[in-house]
């Protein structure tokens, strides 16, 4: 078993250092350098509250069940994990290390408490005074009190204190930085004006401590920061009297009593109070304690001030205009040909453009669309609630466990309901997952329908940075499928499948999507072994379903040509044995790889799809998901040209390989950095339209 598969969490790691890479690169802008270690951070705060908890949980069963899930025993794998984790952090702190210094050669500067100008000290010390101090409430430790309760997400401030006379005895006490509040980064006046000086908040505060404790006369303050993540997964009870909605409700809220995954903090923190916070946390050598730098929650990093010397992307690459849609309603188009956006290369504004249509139109009826993730300030939610004002008929289908977006829906259910959107909470232990929207309209007595399939979530703010294909289109066989969906979705019943079964030109998970993929790559291996030209090409964020990575070992050893272009996870291992080696590659650049394609060969005729699923058995067989065949020979052409550019990239593309190296491909003279080349592939196909 071993040898024929990876474990998940330690492909996930090996992802994550591809994004740690890419802060480290001196090609790639200094901006985007630092959102990069704020993303990398992000992603891995995220990994410790729910995979490492997840691990942790499954230590407690001595099951050959949860060995098998996870391809490696839960110890094992939890062990790698530290190892790996120290080895990036120190790698990150290095890299932090150095764009500091190219900070000051373009005049940025992070300023201490330790480091700051006359005129400096005066603007934090009223900065504190007006802005941050009536958000900074200071807990005293103390031996025999229990903790307080830290917030996950939170970053806090270790202070040991001593009088002048009291040397050798200190005082401890936290404080939790008001960063939601009041912001992370503060611009700081300089005298001279092509110099930018950003203080951290943690160090205004720190600055501040001899105010903030002046009551108890201590003299000596050394503070340091740490961070404590927790395990964010929550069980909804099974009390039937109960709506979903309260039950995450109460989920969020028991997430307060999640146990620390790891703990992190500054390596240069009071030896006495790292071990009082140790002990007091309850936390043992089997538990993530891992010193790091001087600053931690980096994720707010991605959202570092503009202080930079302009940057341009290349040849200004910019989001352009579908050229279908220019001059001409979006409902007029889709009702004659169907048309593939994709993102962040064409704008979003289609999107908005055909519910906002929908919701003026006096002919449209009803509007139904899933949504997973939304905007903060949804356009789309705006056109729906337009079109309920108008008198439509609308239903939205609205995921309340996407993982930590749980509160921001249950806002958005509120609102909905509100304003008399049919609001549905989907199916009891399955995620609704798939990307899909159906519009009806009545015109000259005929029932006229299209809508939108998608491998990305309906959000304009992430699509633009976020690649995903969106197919509009009115292809009635697609329609059908999408009303089945919903209306399985509006009466869920335990046994959802066979309504699922009957759906003929959509695949949809559970279990039916898997059931069709095997198919494909069957008949793939049929022609392999009739020595006639067989080929896959499978583009996914994740790939760790045993059943299909098993399918594709077949393949290989059939010796089908089996290229993979997987972001993220990748459990798959290539054998001694197999007649054609698999070709698997991951690219990570300015854009985050996020659209799931599947390409068959199949005797020439090319089957391809978009889908919102990815090759893990959480996916196809916990979640709906589905996934739309193109069947417009212009389109099929257009996504196979974009496959064959990603997978000619030897600028931003990793090898995937057993040791999980991460080695950059390097093949032909020629540069070709996958992103670049289709804005320039889509920008010349709108040219030519």
């Amino acid at each position: 078993m071993a040898n024929q598969f990876n474990p998940r969490d330690v492909t996930w790691l090996s992802f994550n250092e591809r994004v740690l890479q890419e802060a480290m690169d001196g090609n790639v802008p200094l901006h985007l350098r630092i959102r990069f270690l704020g993303i990398f951070s992000n992603n891995l705060d995220e990994f410790f509250r729910v995979r490492v908890a997840g691990l942790k949980r499954a230590m407690d069963f001595k099951d050959k069940f949860i060995t098998e899930s996870f391809y490696q025993a839960p110890t094992k794998i939890l062990q790698q994990i530290n190892e790996i984790v120290i080895h990036q952090q120190q790698n990150f702190d290095k890299t932090w290390r150095k764009i500091q210094i190219e900070m000051a050669e373009q005049k940025v500067f992070i300023r201490t408490a330790k480091n700051l100008s006359p005129a400096q000290e005066r603007f934090v010390k009223e900065y504190f005074d007006e802005m941050v101090e009536s958000n900074v409430i200071p807990i005293l430790l103390h031996e025999n009190v229990p903790m307080p309760y830290l917030r996950d997400k939170s970053l806090y401030l270790g202070v040991a204190m001593r009088k002048k006379e009291f040397q050798y005895e200190s005082k401890f006490a936290i404080i939790e930085i008001p960063s939601r509040a009041v912001g992370r980064f503060v611009l700081l006046p300089s005298e001279d004006k092509a110099e930018k000086n950003v203080m951290l908040l943690e160090d205004v505060i720190i600055y501040n401590l001899p105010h903030i404790f002046s009551y108890f006369g201590y003299t000596d303050f050394e503070a340091h920061c740490f961070k404590v993540t927790k395990d964010a997964e929550f069980d909804l009870d099974n009390d039937i009297k109960t709506t979903l909605a309260e039950k995450i409700e109460k989920g969020i809220k028991s997430r307060r009593k999640g146990k620390p995954t790891r703990f992190v903090f500054d390596k240069e923190m009071d030896k006495a109070l790292l071990e009082f916070l140790i002990r007091k946390l309850h936390l043992s050598k089997k538990d993530s304690i891992i010193p790091g730098g001087k600053i931690h929650n980096f994720r707010h990093f991605m959202d570092f001030p503009d202080v930079f010397k302009m940057y341009r992307k290349p040849e200004e690459r910019n989001s352009f205009d579908h050229a279908m849609f220019i001059g001409q309603r979006v409902t007029d188009v889709i009702q004659k040909t169907d048309v593939l956006l994709t993102f962040p290369y064409h704008r979003y504004t289609p999107v908005i453009d055909l519910l906002r249509e929908s919701a003026m139109d006096p002919e449209v009826k009803s509007i139904q669309i899933t949504a997973y993730r939304l905007a903060s300030q949804s356009k789309i939610v705006n056109a729906l609630i337009n079109a309920v004002r108008n008198g439509k008929e609308v239903t939205v289908m609205l995921e309340l466990r996407a993982r930590f977006d749980e509160e921001s829906n249950l806002e958005w259910k509120e609102i909905l309901e509100q304003e008399g959107v049919k609001v549905l909470f989907g199916i009891p232990n399955k995620k609704v997952h798939a990307k899909l929207c159906i519009i009806k309209k009545r015109s000259h007595n005929k029932t006229v329908q299209y809508g939108f399939v998608s491998t990305g979530n309906f959000n304009e703010k992430t699509a633009k940075i976020y690649g995903d294909h969106l197919l509009m289109t009115s292809d009635r066989g697609i329609m059908a499928d999408i009303n089945k969906v919903f209306n399985v979705l509006r009466k869920p019943k335990e046994d959802i499948l066979p309504a699922l079964k009957s759906c003929k030109n959509l695949l949809l998970c559970p279990q039916f999507m898997r059931e069709k993929i095997m198919q494909h790559i069957d008949k793939e291996i049929e022609e392999a072994k009739a020595n006639r030209h067989a080929e896959m090409i499978i583009k996914v964020n994740s790939l760790s379903d045993r059943a299909l990575i098993q399918k594709i070992y077949e393949a290989a050893n059939a010796g089908v040509i089996c290229r993979l272009i997987v972001r993220g996870i990748y459990c798959a291992v290539n054998q001694k044995q197999f007649k054609k080696k698999i070709q698997a590659i991951s690219i990570v650049d300015e854009y985050l790889e996020h659209a799931r394609v599947m390409y068959f060969y199949n005797k020439g005729n090319e089957d391809i799809y978009i889908s919102s699923a990815d090759w893990m058995t959480r996916n196809l067989d916990y979640r709906i998901e589905a996934a739309a065949k193109v069947t417009q020979k212009n389109l099929k052409k257009e996504i196979k040209d974009m496959l064959d550019i990603q997978l000619s990239d030897n600028v931003k593309a990793r090898i995937l390989d057993k040791k999980l190296r991460n080695d950059y491909v390097k093949t032909g003279t020629k540069e070709i950095r996958s992103q670049v080349e289709t804005y320039h592939y889509l920008k010349s196909l709108s040219a030519k339209s």
